[in-house]
């Protein structure tokens, strides 16, 4: 009996939208990469919003946006609870691209698709594989075999082989067949015949130069903005490519000598330095000799600081400098600010290193010809004070007295439903809501198991229960030792 092979593109086929895909292997189903983009629009989601319950298991690939963006939101709206696939440096480095997005989102907007919290949930989830590493599915995937696969392009990136009664299912993406100045090449090459693969051609048409050619490109055209006394802004993602830019930058001012400042100004900059000192098993056979022989030569960034807010950067250098700041598309973050700020000074240069995603204002500046004239909108959180601040403070106190009254609400009709129409079950603590006599004349001694209740001259016997709380005796006997 055969395999049976499903696959559904969710989004990113016959566009450039994020990342998504559904496989389903003899009814097993695989949600493969699960992205977002940096408009976090939700209409883009509804296909995966009508699936996302019956995900078995769920393949991330690379720690960016467009291939893991959407996870904490699924989790989130959509009821998705399967549990993660991923590299070390995937589940790390993603971690900290959702922070980046978050904190960037929240200094600008009442942002409210995800918090911090919901990062951390859906991160939770998360069975971290090595390179080649055979996993085996139980329960429901019983039989199937995944494994991840070095894919290159950036750091701990996957090509998947997904294996069940000798057939593959191969999931290659975004790889590159390149090795790097950091990363080696993906092992694509490797695999003989799989039954499926699944793979992009988004450069396909892009004729690529050597890498000797774009280094040396790259490096005289920030060499002669700073020479002119301007300076460079190199919009970057959080914990992707700017790797391999940090790697370049200082390697070339090593040995040039230069002393114009490079700052590297993201929210999580500091840990994601700290993460890729750890990563060197996952770089290229390269990087791991030079941190054997010299460990000054591995990511220790001589000349280059990292920042995390932009007041350190504006209070560090009044001087040409580079600055590699987040978000790559300038749709938020401190490269939309720093953007607005060095943009009508004609000596400055914004020197994007790859392609903006489609409809941000990265993309719009990639134009050729570039447009004349953008249009940006400036945002910021400040304080409420005065008129602002009593009017938020009272909508606040309705809020919360709504809440308390529909809480209030519920559960008066809870106790309705537990108790049923019988009037003797409204009230435990009434013997009778319908007696008509006078008010009890209740005699009882301090101290005493039990109470005499005189009704018309009437005395219960003293074994009658009383209308008490349930109360249950112990009749098994303890000593000191249980």
């Amino acid at each position: 009996m055969g395999t049976s092979v499903q696959v559904t593109p969710l989004s990113g086929v016959y566009n450039e939208n994020p990342l998504s895909y559904l496989v389903s292997i003899d009814g097993f189903n695989f949600l493969i990469d699960c992205g977002w983009n940096d408009h976090f629009d939700p209409s883009l989601l509804q296909p995966l919003s009508k699936v996302a319950s019956k995900i078995d298991a769920v393949l991330i690939s690379y720690g960016d946006m467009l291939h893991l963006g959407a996870l904490p939101f699924a989790m989130k709206q959509f009821g998705l609870n399967a549990p993660v696939f991923s590299t070390e440096p995937v589940y790390r480095l993603g971690l900290l691209t959702m922070y980046d997005q978050s904190f960037s989102r929240k200094a600008v907007s009442e942002f409210d698709l995800f918090s911090l919290d919901d990062i951390d949930s859906a991160f939770q989830n998360f069975t971290r594989l090595t390179y080649s590493q055979n996993h085996h599915l139980s329960g429901k995937g019983e039989g199937i075999v995944i494994a991840p696969h070095v894919a290159g392009h950036l750091l701990g990136g996957t090509v998947w082989k997904i294996t069940k009664d000798g057939e593959d299912v191969v999931y290659a993406v975004d790889f590159n067949h390149r090795k790097e100045r950091h990363l080696n090449g993906t092992v694509l090459e490797s695999f003989y015949r799989p039954a499926v693969l699944i793979t992009d051609a988004y450069n396909a048409l892009n004729s690529q130069p050597s890498r000797q050619q774009r280094d040396k490109q790259f490096l005289e055209t920030i060499l002669k903005t700073l020479e002119g006394g301007g300076n460079v802004l190199l919009p970057v993602d959080s914990a992707g490519r700017v790797l391999e830019l940090l790697l370049i930058l200082e390697h070339f001012w090593g040995q040039r000598f230069l002393n114009y400042p490079i700052f590297f100004l993201s929210y999580v900059s500091s840990s994601t330095i700290d993460y890729i000192k750890s990563f060197l098993e996952w770089m290229s056979d390269s990087i791991a000799k030079s941190f054997e022989t010299s460990r000054d030569n591995a990511f220790l960034m001589k000349h280059v600081t990292l920042l995390i807010g932009k007041e350190e950067l504006d209070n560090a250098s009044t001087g040409p400098k580079v600055v590699l700041a987040s978000v790559a598309s300038l749709e938020a973050g401190f490269s939309h600010d720093i953007f607005a700020e060095w943009a009508a000074d004609v000596k400055n240069l914004v020197l994007f290193t790859e392609r903006g995603q489609f409809g941000t204002l990265a993309r719009m500046l990639q134009a050729d010809p570039p447009p004349k004239a953008v249009k940006m909108t400036m945002s910021r959180r400040v304080p409420l004070v005065g008129d602002e601040l009593i009017a938020y403070e009272e909508e606040q106190k309705r809020l919360k007295r709504e809440e308390e009254l529909k809480a209030s609400l519920i559960k008066e009709e809870e106790l309705k439903v537990s108790h049923g129409p019988e009037k003797n079950l409204s009230d435990p603590m009434v013997i009778d809501s319908g007696n008509t006599h006078p008010p009890l004349d209740v005699v009882g001694s301090r101290g005493s198991g039990h109470r005499d209740v005189l009704i018309d001259g009437f005395v219960p016997p003293s074994t009658s229960v009383a209308p008490m709380f349930p109360f249950y005796e112990n009749s098994l006997e303890w000593d000191e030792f249980g």
